[in-house]
C-alpha cells in the first residue's frame, strides 16, 4: 500500500453520513488511517451494512511463537465489524465500540496469503449496532470470526 495516511477533520467526518465517508476511503478523496498502513490493511469494498477488507499477514506480525500475533488478527476483525456499522450512521452521527467478542480458528501465517475480512450488519437500532466478521485465508478457509457491539452517539460539531 503506499501514500501517506491521515485523519480527517472532524468537520468533514460530521459532515457527511458513513457509507458516504466510507467510499471516500475507497476513492481516495480521504487518506487511509495511518495504522491501516502500518498494518498493511486495506478497506476494498463498502456497502450499507456490509465492508470488505484485506490484509497482507507477514513476519513482521509475528508473536514470539512464530505466528501472526492475535492483535493483528483482531484489529482487521475490528476494523471490518466497526466500518459495517460505520456504513449505517447519518451525518452528524458517531459511534464507539462496546464490546468486541473474537473466536480464533486457525493460525494465521504469511503462507496464509492476502486474507479477506469482511464485516456485515447484524442489528441496527437507534442506540446499538452489532455486527459480525469472518476472516479467511486465500483458499477460503475459516481463520477467525466474531461479533461487536457499537453505542450510537449524536456529535456535535466543535464551535
Amino acid at each position: 500500500m503506499s501514500g501517506e495516511g491521515g485523519v480527517v477533520t472532524r468537520e468533514v467526518l460530521l459532515a457527511q453520513d458513513g457509507l458516504s465517508f466510507l467510499r471516500g476511503l475507497l476513492d481516495g478523496s480521504h487518506p487511509p488511517a495511518p495504522f491501516a498502513l502500518s498494518t498493511d490493511m486495506r478497506l476494498i469494498e463498502a456497502d450499507e451494512g456490509r465492508v470488505v477488507f484485506t490484509g497482507t499477514p507477514s513476519a513482521r506480525f509475528f508473536n514470539p511463537l512464530g505466528t501472526i500475533h492475535g492483535g493483528w488478527t483482531a484489529t482487521i476483525l475490528d476494523s471490518a465489524m466497526a466500518c459495517a456499522a460505520h456504513s449505517t450512521l447519518k451525518a452528524g452521527e458517531g459511534y464507539t465500540t462496546l464490546e468486541m467478542k473474537l473466536n480464533y480458528v486457525r493460525a494465521v501465517m504469511p503462507e496464509s496469503g492476502v486474507v479477506r475480512c469482511e464485516g456485515k450488519l447484524i442489528h441496527r437500532g437507534g442506540t446499538v449496532i452489532t455486527t459480525e466478521g469472518r476472516l479467511v485465508d486465500e483458499r477460503g478457509r475459516l481463520l477467525a470470526h466474531g461479533t461487536e457491539t457499537c453505542l450510537v452517539l449524536a456529535v456535535r460539531a466543535k464551535g
